[in-house]
């Protein structure tokens, strides 16, 4: 059992188990199964839990945005691909619900429907429980109707969501629950770090905190000279998980950023809003690789986002 399930389970054995738990994972980092095994614990390893058919369990994920379905007509799907490939990745559930290469969103349908399921009782007489994947992304209407159920939520209704972007979600969302880091399972980050060998992101950051143009733009130039698209890919990752680390520092939430000194200066040299900012800006580079897209005209852009909105 890991550190952090240990953490679940003593939060239900000592009966204190906060109405909204935030678990924070890269993208397959095995978030739902965790979220799965602390729900096992919550109700007393009930064998339903495992297989996903308990009634007192809920679950929302992202769907195409311009269909007019809710995730609970895609339970089999949803339960085939988590019995399947437990670690799951974003792409992975999309391929499963046939959503490749489109558009996807939680929208205010999904919302309604779960404030239908919340107005009745637990058919267990015990918890009942929302497993939401990707909270990120709600539209506006929804993640304001699910600020409301977090501010006044019903009595023995626990929420589990699993993110990739904490920074994405409503500052009042994220200030209503626990927020816990799910180590990744990945090599991801440690290919990121081999391509990023040369401190690209450091020089970057530094010469934008000194307000160093020219010194921002040679980074660019070095960006757009990486050997190949994956390594381009690769620093984009790993910028985007730095970011996501002095974000975390200026939430006051050291403990979860990691032992990173270097996240934590970046932290108090820049604005609040400059991790958000810089990774929409990342998210936008790292689509455009691979595309018809000049790289230095695409790193000489996101030089210029870091450099506008520090």
């Amino acid at each position: 059992m890991s550190e952090l399930l240990k953490t679940l389970c003593g939060m239900v054995d000592s009966g204190r188990v906060p109405h909204a738990l935030l678990l924070h994972e890269d993208d397959g980092g095995g978030g739902v199964p965790l979220a799965m095994q602390f729900l096992e614990h919550l109700y007393g390893g009930n064998p339903r839990v495992a297989k996903l058919i308990h009634p007192d369990i809920h679950f929302i994920f992202p769907l195409v945005q311009a269909g007019d379905s809710v995730a609970e007509q895609y339970a089999k799907e949803w339960r085939a691909l988590i019995q399947e490939n437990p670690s799951f990745s974003e792409g992975d559930l999309y391929d499963a619900l046939g959503f490749e290469g489109k558009n996807t969103v939680i929208s205010v349908k999904e919302a309604n429907a779960l404030l239908q399921v919340l107005s009745r009782y637990s058919l267990e007489g015990g918890y009942t429980s929302v497993v939401i994947y990707l909270p990120e992304k709600m539209n506006s209407v929804a993640a304001n109707k699910l600020l409301k159920i977090l501010e006044e939520p019903p009595q023995q209704t626990i929420f589990v969501m699993v993110t990739h972007a904490p920074e994405r979600l409503l500052p009042t969302i994220l200030s209503r629950c626990q927020l816990f880091r799910v180590e990744a399972v990945e090599e991801a980050a440690s290919v990121a770090l081999r391509y990023d060998d040369g401190g690209l992101l450091s020089a970057l950051m530094s010469a934008v905190i000194a307000r160093d143009l020219d010194a921002a733009l040679e980074v660019g130039e070095q960006l757009a000279g990486l050997p190949s698209r994956d390594s381009m890919r690769a620093f984009c990752r790993y910028a985007a998980e730095k970011m996501r680390r002095v974000f975390l520092v200026q939430q006051g939430l050291t403990v979860l950023a990691g032992d990173d000194p270097e996240a934590a200066g970046w932290a108090s040299a820049c604005k609040k809003t400059f991790p958000r900012k810089a990774l929409e800006a990342l998210d936008k580079a790292s689509g455009l690789i691979g595309r018809n897209v000049n790289q230095k005209i695409l790193f000489t852009d996101l030089v210029d986002r870091f450099y506008v909105n520090i």
